[in-house]
């Protein structure tokens, strides 16, 4: 079976369809750039315009966003235009998209792929998975279970939003270099090390495949496995795909 998935972010929003088999993109993922002003009806045109491009996935379609949701409305909207907060987008898309539409954090929703297909596979106790981008996205698993929308990316971090310091939009805006961003991210894991004591750290985003680069200096700040996704910047798609697959065939 192949789903759409599509991963709204702070920047671009991309899509494409999943075989949910095995987690793998059934064709080249389609990126667009995030509008602005990012509001509902300008995201649900990019959105539907994405779906246009893989006419043979008409079934449900998962939808990831950058904030709290729950039951398919929107709770926060940090990275995007407010009007989404307290939206109920499922609906919306729904009704937009002519087909049943699932939305998850997208956090959630990565570290849900991470956990079926990638570096969380397998691993019992808690697995923190944290994406850097436009903000910092948290996602929580105890024993495989998810513990949804999480938001350690808002926790405090020398007096300041942990994502207003160590998120990937920040290292470019500011110029950092790797080993300095690197330590700021590594100040972000210890801090999640002490409040919740997890078995395994996942370092996800697109910036997971300069991995090499950074992870180094945070694996040397913290006495516990940090690895990077395995599925990089499409955990998101695939785990959106998943999500959708569930509400097709439920289990």
């Amino acid at each position: 079976m192949q789903i759409l998935g599509i991963d709204i972010g702070g920047s671009g929003i991309k899509g494409a369809p999943v075989n949910i088999a095995d987690g793998v993109l059934a064709a080249e993922r389609q990126r667009i750039p995030t509008p602005t002003p990012s509001s509902p009806d300008a995201v649900a045109g990019v959105i539907k315009q994405i779906a246009d491009n893989f006419p043979g996935t008409n079934g449900p379609i998962g939808i990831t966003f950058p904030g709290v949701a729950k039951n398919g409305r929107i709770l926060t909207a940090a990275n995007v235009d407010p009007a989404w907060v307290n939206f109920d987008a499922a609906t919306f898309f729904s009704a937009k998209l002519g087909r049943p539409a699932v939305v998850i954090n997208d956090a959630d929703a990565a570290g849900i792929a991470e956990m079926r297909f990638g570096a969380g596979r397998g691993i019992a106790g808690t697995v923190v998975l944290i994406t850097l981008g436009t903000g910092i996205g948290s996602a929580v698993f105890l024993d495989g279970k998810l513990m949804p929308n999480t938001e350690f990316g808002h926790m405090e971090v020398r007096g300041k939003d942990a994502e207003t310091r160590a998120a990937e939009r920040v290292r470019e805006e500011k110029d950092l270099g790797w080993e300095e961003w690197g330590a700021r991210v590594g100040e972000v894991v210890a801090r999640l090390a002490f409040l919740l004591n997890p078995d395994l750290v996942i370092i996800g985003g697109g910036v997971s495949r300069k991995a090499d680069k950074f992870l180094p200096v945070v694996q040397s700040m913290v006495k516990l496995p940090v690895v990077p996704a395995q599925l990089q910047n499409q955990a998101g798609v695939v785990g959106a795909a998943l999500v959708a697959a569930e509400y097709a065939v439920p289990a």
